[in-house]
């Protein structure tokens, strides 16, 4: 696996831990150009974080240019993404799971109705780069499928 030295402003780093604890939010993320930098509780990178490393008591940096992989499935339109078809209820898929083709991986609630997002072809999920609940944009990868 190819991965780039990441080169990220630890001021940046700071002060978005500085506000994470200030205002009690689990996690943070800031988009700067093509550089995307979350900063979230925990000790580990979730599994949605993309090829993460983490620096300082749970900060978490991820590179943000997974559109290129042969295997990406992006998003048709700009909405807010779920993992499950309802809060509490298991996810569509997890990372490892074996899809076939038109299975619903996710789905995109944009303006009050739920899209379901299809499989585009059969394979296993190898990352999820998206959480449970986060706004995506048009063209953003949605998760890697091999």
């Amino acid at each position: 696996m190819f991965r780039r030295k990441i080169s990220i402003d630890p001021e940046l780093v700071k002060e978005l831990t500085r506000l994470l604890e200030e205002n009690n939010l689990s996690e943070i993320e800031v988009q700067r150009g093509d550089q995307r930098v979350r900063v979230a509780r925990g000790g580990a990178a979730s599994p949605a974080a993309p090829a993460s490393a983490v620096a300082q008591a749970g900060a978490v940096l991820s590179p943000t240019d997974h559109a290129k992989h042969p295997g990406v499935v992006l998003s048709p339109m700009v909405g807010t993404a779920y993992r499950s078809p309802e809060p509490g209820a298991k996810p569509f898929v997890d990372v490892g799971s074996e899809v076939r083709e038109g299975e619903t991986l996710l789905i995109i609630e944009a303006m009050k109705t739920m899209n379901t997002i299809p499989a585009p072809r059969a394979g296993t999920v190898t990352r999820i780069l998206v959480e449970d609940g986060q706004p995506v944009e048009y063209g953003e990868p949605l998760l890697i499928l091999e």
